[in-house]
């Protein structure tokens, strides 16, 4: 906790410009100490639960072989996570929306990750391997609003040549089969900016390749 003297930060931080006074009065509590601090986090991880139970209830349809006990351990853990994001973000709140706004969100978030990791638990993460030339067929891309085959053939080949072979698995998991980040970043041991990074690269040498055979759409189709 922050105390009082020269150290303090600065008042926007400790009241955020245009707070609602019961979001200030979380602010205070949370920063408070003793017991007002011990039961202001009590009641940040009820209204965190509660949003987590929400959307992990808005999810479940698409989990029917998650039993009910499980589902409520994933938004407790949900909860218990978004409650340390909350309180070692605190400082970042700024009173552009209600305090209780802000912190629902970091429930959503939480909740929603740990569904997907969850659905992707016990199914392989499939790579490029030999599925790559599917891509030209799947999902929106520039090769499905191409007016002929040239473009087609042009595209598979750059997958082929251009790309390195960490680039077109990134490239085939996220977009041909839809493999969420947060996952692929967890079995392939790195970060989500790291997968980032790779496919803005995959993107940037197909559009390369594409252009250096006069077949590139404009910039804002994408690569």
């Amino acid at each position: 906790m922050v105390g009082a003297g020269a150290e303090d930060p600065p008042a926007t931080a400790a009241r955020p410009a245009g707070a609602d006074a019961a979001s200030r009065a979380w602010i205070a509590d949370l920063r408070g100490g003793g017991r007002a601090e011990e039961e202001a986090v009590g009641r940040l991880h009820a209204l965190l639960l509660r949003a987590a139970r929400f959307e992990v209830d808005r999810r479940r349809a698409a989990l029917p072989h998650l039993r009910a006990d499980s589902l409520d351990d994933i938004a407790l853990e949900a909860a218990d996570d978004a409650l340390m994001a909350v309180l070692g973000r605190i400082d970042d709140y700024r009173g552009a929306a209600s305090f209780t706004t802000w912190v629902y969100k970091f429930a959503l978030l939480e909740a929603a990750v740990k569904l997907r990791r969850r659905a992707w638990q016990a199914r392989e993460v499939p790579l490029a391997g030999e599925r790559w030339s599917e891509l030209a067929d799947a999902g929106p891309s520039p090769e499905t609003q191409a007016e002929h085959g040239e473009l087609v053939a042009a595209l598979r080949a750059g997958i082929a040549t251009a790309l390195t072979p960490h680039q077109r698995d990134v490239l085939v998991a996220i977009v041909l089969e839809g493999v969420p980040v947060d996952v692929l970043s967890e079995r392939l041991g790195t970060t989500r900016g790291a997968l980032y990074k790779t496919l803005h690269d995959a993107r940037r040498r197909l559009r390369g390749h594409l252009e250096a055979l006069g077949l590139a759409p404009p910039t804002h189709q994408g690569a």
